[in-house]
């Protein structure tokens, strides 16, 4: 049954790829720019998969979870500024993601009113609640992958397969004044969005969970290449469809049910409401990854006892952060904000805190006295720090395009 762990892998990387905020924004990129965003999609690709096969060997090989491995290289103060930021960001993301199933259900079921974030957030605390971890990974990692039909939709509309491997590799398109801006916003945005921080958290602390011993390494591998590459698929499946849908319409495909339209053109009404049931899973997935996330960041920096696969009784603390987590989801999604907004602005903010949660695993995985012969082999190793300068960058660049193109919008 380990091949089975990979849907650790799958629901991590679906709930990185295609949550609410990038099922949008990767359309808005696609219809905007056309294919020449494909190479950030890619870029951040291999960045994730470094970054969480670090982390996963590090958990495997040490059992240290992404926020021990922070508090003990950065000290508790600069540690706890790290863990702070970071909780925003999962709890601003959760609450979008609770927002994006209400949204999806009321497409589907014509379900609507202030109170439907509260009735997500009231069936994703009891799922979690009466699930075992190795099923709430296989649940939502199996419901996930009904999101093939943007595959099947992305084969049907026949891309133009040169320009598809053309863009791939890192491009320069013809633009001019403020449209610099704006590819510049979704280029930071992308590469922010495919390397949330919350992807490792959960994954990280999946891979303990699970059980997972330094015999499990290949296990973390396969979990990281093929999940991961799995959610970039799709996530450039919505990019081109984004460009040869609603580009030549000149359409802004600026909310959830016109990402699931990009479905319907080629594939009809039984197109959408697969797409839409897609989009639930993934976006519900997404909300369990960044409420747990939140709650195993806050148990692993303060020592207190965590984990799905205890008992309830033994970590009261954990399973009471994430249900306040989920609740103050649905609290903030009942006033009616839109849940794009928030994740968008989340995957911006997120960036910020990415270097000083980057470093210290990529510190760590290097560590001879901490790893022995499991540490970063010479490829890792310069990958690591070449993805360590590209977030840098990354973040250094984020508030001012954020303020320049007023969140995308010009």
């Amino acid at each position: 049954m380990k091949w089975l762990e990979i849907l650790l892998g799958v629901m991590t990387s679906l709930g990185g790829f295609v949550d609410i905020g990038e099922l949008v924004f990767t359309a808005q990129a696609g219809a905007t720019f056309g294919y020449s965003l494909l190479w950030a999609i890619a870029i951040g690709t291999v960045g994730i998969i470094v970054y969480s096969e670090m982390c996963g060997r590090i958990a495997a090989v040490a059992r240290q979870p992404v926020f021990v491995v922070i508090r003990q290289r950065m000290g508790k103060r600069v540690g706890f500024v790290v863990w702070l930021a970071s909780t925003i960001v999962n709890v601003a993301t959760c609450a979008g993601e609770v927002g994006g199933v209400a949204i999806v259900l009321k497409l589907l079921l014509g379900l609507g009113g202030w109170w439907l974030p509260l009735a997500v957030a009231g069936v994703l605390i009891f799922l979690i609640a009466v699930l075992p971890f190795k099923w709430i990974e296989r649940t939502f990692g199996l419901a996930g992958l009904t999101m093939i039909v943007f595959f099947v939709a992305f084969a049907a509309i026949h891309p133009e397969w040169h320009k598809l491997g053309r863009d791939m590799l890192p491009n320069l398109p013809s633009l001019s004044g403020h449209e610099w801006m704006l590819y510049a916003y979704m280029v930071v945005g992308i590469l922010s969005s495919v390397m949330m921080p919350y992807e490792v958290y959960f994954y990280s602390s999946g891979g303990i969970e699970d059980g997972w011993k330094p015999s499990d390494l290949k296990v973390n591998r396969a979990n990281t290449i093929v999940g991961f590459t799995l959610g970039s698929m799709l996530a450039m499946a919505i990019l081109v469809l984004g460009a040869d849908v609603f580009g030549p319409r000149a359409i802004d495909p600026d909310t959830v049910g016109s990402s699931a339209l990009l479905v319907g053109v080629p594939l009809g009404s039984t197109g959408v409401v697969l797409a839409l049931i897609g989009m639930l899973a993934a976006i519900a997935g997404a909300a369990v990854e960044t409420a747990l996330a939140g709650a195993y960041n806050f148990a692993q920096y303060f020592g207190f006892k965590w984990g799905r696969s205890r008992p309830l009784r033994e970590t009261k603390r954990f399973d009471a952060a994430w249900m306040v987590i989920f609740l103050f989801a649905g609290i903030v999604m009942a006033t009616g904000i839109d849940p794009i907004l928030i994740v968008e602005l989340s995957v911006m903010l997120a960036v910020l805190c990415l270097p000083f949660t980057y470093l210290p695993i990529l510190l760590s995985a290097d560590d001879t006295m901490l790893m022995g012969k499991h540490k970063n082999g010479p490829i890792t190793k310069v990958l690591g720090w070449v993805f360590f300068v590209i977030i840098c960058i990354c973040s250094l660049a984020a508030p001012y395009l954020l303020v320049a193109t007023d969140m995308g919008k010009y």
